[in-house]
């Protein structure tokens, strides 16, 4: 998903610092929040786990360009709800810069964008999480319906953030939308394997009760809310 060099130049780039600013202010107020349910130790673990994730995903896996970005297994929703909200979303701007500083350069101009790109899916599949996700249910126990509703609405938000960011920055042409299009139907395909791989993973963590409390997944992964 990131954003392809000089889509976005100039003043234009700007607005991508508010807009990671008020990501990143929303990702301190989860921390804050995170840290009274849980603790220091535990956060840092869960944090440093979704980086180690997330450069995985960005470096690893596989990952081509299409159109105005590049598509990647980038699975944020798995993060979600093996971490929770904060840890996830430490991991993804740590990994993307670590990413862009060692592996990429040529992106870190485009860092807030990118930042957004990722962060801004992960809290409205947070807020989707609290209204589809009955409070007496464990993320051990969702449903394939439910891992696909918080999988569709996570990359649906970056395929919509990436169109944003094209449009702002090349204008409404014949070429941008062809080149949005292209990337947004590629990218939509991680929508076929992200509830599968959520599934696999809650079906691996629900046999290995030890993990509750060991501080390393988030407590609503085997308590109810």
């Amino acid at each position: 998903m990131h954003i392809e060099p000089g889509i976005v130049d100039g003043a234009k780039i700007a607005l991508s610092y508010a807009t990671a600013a008020g990501a990143l202010g929303y990702a301190a107020k989860e921390t804050f929040a995170d840290l009274k349910a849980t603790n220091i130790a535990s956060y840092a673990l869960r944090a440093a786990i979704a980086t180690l994730g997330v450069f995985v995903f960005f470096e690893v896996l596989p990952h081509f360009p299409v159109g105005v970005s590049e598509v990647h297994f980038i699975l944020g929703s798995t993060l979600f709800l093996i971490l929770g909200a904060a840890p996830a979303a430490f991991g993804l701007a740590a990994g993307l810069l670590i990413q862009g500083t060692f592996f990429a350069p040529i992106d870190l101009p485009q860092y807030f964008i990118n930042l957004t790109t990722l962060l801004v899916p992960l809290f409205a599949m947070q807020a989707l999480a609290l209204k589809l996700i009955a409070p007496g249910t464990a993320y051990v126990d969702l449903s394939y319906g439910q891992a696909l509703a918080l999988s569709t609405v996570y990359q649906g938000g970056v395929v919509a953030w990436v169109a944003f960011w094209a449009f702002y920055g090349q204008g409404i042409g014949a070429e941008t939308l062809a080149s949005v299009a292209t990337f947004g139907a590629a990218y939509m395909l991680v929508v076929a394997v992200e509830p599968l791989a959520d599934l696999a993973i809650l079906a691996g963590a629900k046999g290995l009760r030890s993990l509750e409390r060991s501080g390393l997944v988030t407590p609503r992964l085997y308590a109810a809310a």
